[in-house]
């Protein structure tokens, strides 16, 4: 294993055609990755697909993005949940931490997420619920990755101020290595704050875009970032980076990624790609 991407969707309905050879576009580049679950549905999925490839570098995260845990404002087809999985997603989803504590056995399971807050489709006329369901859902998580001594995969759109305050009101009791905070768009104070409990963070395609006035200035946070705290991530089937930017994203284009953050570190590709790869085994738990 060369590089790891630490986050991406392979098991999604986006691969349905071509998943083996995806897959195997990965291996034989020597990329690892997690697959991350969404909720119920896809987390099963994510754990299914880990472990059908036993002796591949793949493993999966299960858990409920905050985007699920209230009736639902938006339908993602990347997804590509049953109808079943439809009809629960429109009233929202709870998380069942009896469910996912089964799936947690799994020896290929290795983090808890896609969790955290996401107010960027919150619609005005719902948002004290939206927010107490995705907050409810959260601290389940938090706790429940503290029960199973497995990090955090989080995610965070518009809701950083809540986020740091929900951790923090939890930072005696999160574990050694609390998690990773995923597609990282905060502020430099936002992430400084995060540093100093402990957390890591991935960063994907979007730092190879040219930067935009008033957007997120990755080139300034990846640069006062410590290196060891700096994972690489696609996010795939979203977001692929430049050069493969408006095609379908997948964890082989992780190197594009890596490429990018030595350029914006001035190191080699060698020494970043070699940090990340120490970062990820670290903060997973991977060989």
């Amino acid at each position: 294993m060369l590089y790891f991407d630490s986050h991406a969707h392979a098991h999604f309905e986006s691969y349905k055609n071509d998943r083996d050879e995806m897959l195997h576009r990965a291996f034989d580049a020597g990329v690892g990755m997690v697959t991350a679950g969404t909720q119920e549905e896809t987390s099963a999925l994510a754990v299914a697909l880990a472990e059908e490839y036993a002796a591949e570098p793949i493993y999966a995260a299960i858990g409920l993005h905050p985007d699920h845990a209230a009736p639902a404002s938006f339908y993602d087809e990347d997804e590509g949940v049953s109808e079943k999985a439809k009809e629960i997603n429109e009233r929202g989803e709870s998380f069942d931490s009896d469910f996912y504590k089964k799936l947690a056995a799994s020896s290929k399971v290795v983090a808890v997420g896609e969790c955290g807050l996401d107010y960027f489709h919150i619609p005005e006329n719902r948002k004290d619920e939206v927010k107490h369901k995705q907050k409810e859902a959260f601290i389940r998580q938090i706790e429940f990755s503290v029960d199973v001594k497995k990090p955090l995969i989080i995610h965070c759109r518009d809701a950083y101020d809540d986020l740091i305050q929900m951790l923090n009101a939890k930072k005696s009791v999160l574990n050694a290595v609390p998690g990773i905070i995923h597609f990282f768009s905060g502020t430099r104070d936002e992430a400084e704050q995060l540093l100093n409990m402990g957390f890591y963070f991935s960063f994907g395609g979007v730092i190879t875009f040219p930067p935009k006035k008033g957007k997120t200035d990755y080139a300034q946070i990846v640069k006062t970032m410590p290196i060891d705290r700096i994972l690489s991530e696609t996010d795939a089937p979203y977001v692929a980076p430049v050069p493969y930017r408006g095609t379908r994203n997948e964890p082989a284009y992780v190197i594009e990624v890596v490429k990018k953050l030595a350029e914006m570190e001035n190191i080699s590709l060698e020494e970043m790609r070699k940090c990340i790869l120490k970062n990820s085994k670290y903060v997973f738990r991977v060989v």
